[in-house]
């Protein structure tokens, strides 16, 4: 009898115990709930795809807002690394023309730490964000003809987020965590994986962009779930740091400094070769820090993106869309739920230091023996201009370099409008973009549509 009383007390005491607990979690939920508002939960999707709720999946991912004028989409994140709680978020628009049989186009936007919501509302996506905070479907968008997945990249970028310790410091981590997010993205939508497949970016993208298609072409024959990789494509990309260190040439030449500048900036860059190849990668970055410094001193130029525009308005329109992707309703729409948007990381940026002055050029030589290469530029740009990519391809050891050299240079025409010039070697074209900076897309819409699409159905851009 005593031994049945003792064991109904404990059965008691951790009865009331457990109800006090569900009580309080479910409290502090209906709280947290209040804090949210309608801001609903983040929608975390690898869980529903690895039980294989695929249907389930998508239901949950789809996208339903009256602002976003009927475009159908998807988005939430994917857990790409378990260990440190690492999800990217993506948003994902079906074509809107012949969806089933599509080209599949990655956007990566560069910074590091530049979200890829600016690409999507700022450059090739199906809406533009106006300066009083609408938004309006584009003439130009990419996701027409073809099936765009905007990418916060790395971890950390904009939506996407991680534990302290799970911020990519390398290519390697970069292109891994991207390719992960894939396969979960083509098992989330299994008619897909037959499509033709290319990634895209612009800035830093010159490094991410060769990263996750080498992670792709080296892991394709041991993957059951192939990825139909057939291209790149690069805009105003930082690829060949040591040889795209030619800023005081140029700089000198469009007239923004003077000839005891450009010694002084040659004097630097030199500096940084040095630095380079001794793989002092810290050194060479602070160095490079300091010209890029030098330039804005004697120049007044805010602006690296456009030589035709001093003032910085970047951050105007970073700051607009923060203003925008922060509101409730537009959080719950598109299932990020409290996570708070950033539109340049600081923390990721930092996190890549080490890696910013870096080649991707191996990756990009054994790329181009396999898949077609797009590297294009805007003429008006400073921080990775024209000149600077051309410098990186002259020096660029690939298997058809000496065509490159001798390669013609062709005029590329829309509709009435010189857009631009193209050159041929083997996989690789390479294309210089009138009257655009640095972000070509945003600039020059209608051309940067043309090229895309052109390259993306391998047709050349001259008759």
């Amino acid at each position: 009898m005593r031994t049945y009383l003792i064991l109904l007390t404990i059965y008691l005491y951790f009865s009331i115990a457990f109800a006090v607990l569900y009580l309080k979690r479910n409290v502090n939920r209906k709280l947290e709930d209040q804090n949210l508002g309608d801001i609903g939960e983040s929608l975390l999707l690898t869980l529903l795809i690895e039980l294989g709720k695929i249907e389930e999946a998508q239901q949950a991912a789809e996208v339903k807002f009256e602002e976003f004028h009927d475009v159908k989409s998807y988005s939430g994140f994917l857990t790409v690394n378990k260990n440190f709680h690492s999800n990217l978020f993506f948003w994902f628009f079906p074509a809107k023309v012949n969806y089933e049989k599509a080209p599949v186009v990655v956007w990566l936007q560069g910074g590091p730490g530049g979200s890829s919501m600016f690409g999507l509302f700022m450059e090739n996506g199906p809406f533009n964000l106006t300066a009083d905070g609408t938004l309006e479907l584009s003439k130009y968008s990419w996701a027409e003809k073809h099936s765009m997945i905007y990418i916060d990249n790395p971890v950390g970028t904009g939506f996407s987020f991680t534990d302290a310790h799970g911020h990519a410091q390398n290519e390697t981590a970069v292109g891994n965590a991207v390719y992960q997010g894939l396969l979960q993205f083509f098992t989330l939508f299994p008619e897909l994986q037959n499509n033709e497949f290319f990634l895209s970016g612009e800035s830093y993208a010159g490094k991410y962009v060769p990263a996750v298609a080498y992670t792709i072409h080296r892991n394709n024959p041991v993957n059951n779930l192939k990825i139909n990789l057939k291209g790149l494509a690069i805009g105003n990309g930082l690829c060949d740091p040591k040889h795209q260190n030619v800023y005081a040439d140029y700089l000198y030449q469009i007239g923004l400094i003077d000839f005891n500048i450009q010694a002084s900036m040659k004097h630097l860059q030199k500096k940084i070769v040095r630095h380079l190849d001794h793989k002092h990668w810290l050194a060479a970055y602070n160095t490079y820090v300091d010209l890029i410094n030098l330039f804005r001193e004697v120049s007044g130029f805010e602006n690296l993106y456009n030589f035709l525009e001093p003032k910085d308005v970047l951050r105007e329109s970073e700051t607009l869309l923060t203003s925008y992707l922060q509101r409730k309703d537009v959080k719950k729409a598109i299932h990020v739920g409290n996570i708070n948007f950033t539109a340049q990381s600081d923390m990721v940026y930092n996190n890549l230091k080490i890696d910013f002055m870096q080649s991707v050029t191996p990756l990009i030589s054994e790329l181009l023996e396999h898949y077609r290469v797009l590297i294009y530029n805007g003429q008006l740009d400073i921080i990775v201009a024209y000149p600077l990519t051309e410098n990186f391809l002259l020096h660029f050891q690939f298997n058809r370099a000496d065509e490159y050299k001798k390669a013609p240079r062709h005029y590329w025409q829309v509709d009435d409008d010189i857009a631009g010039y193209a050159k041929y070697a083997g996989n690789l074209t390479e294309v210089l973009v009138r009257n655009a900076g640095h972000m070509v897309p945003s600039e020059q819409p209608k051309w940067a549509l043309d090229l895309i699409t052109r390259f993306i159905a391998n047709k050349p851009l001259y008759q």
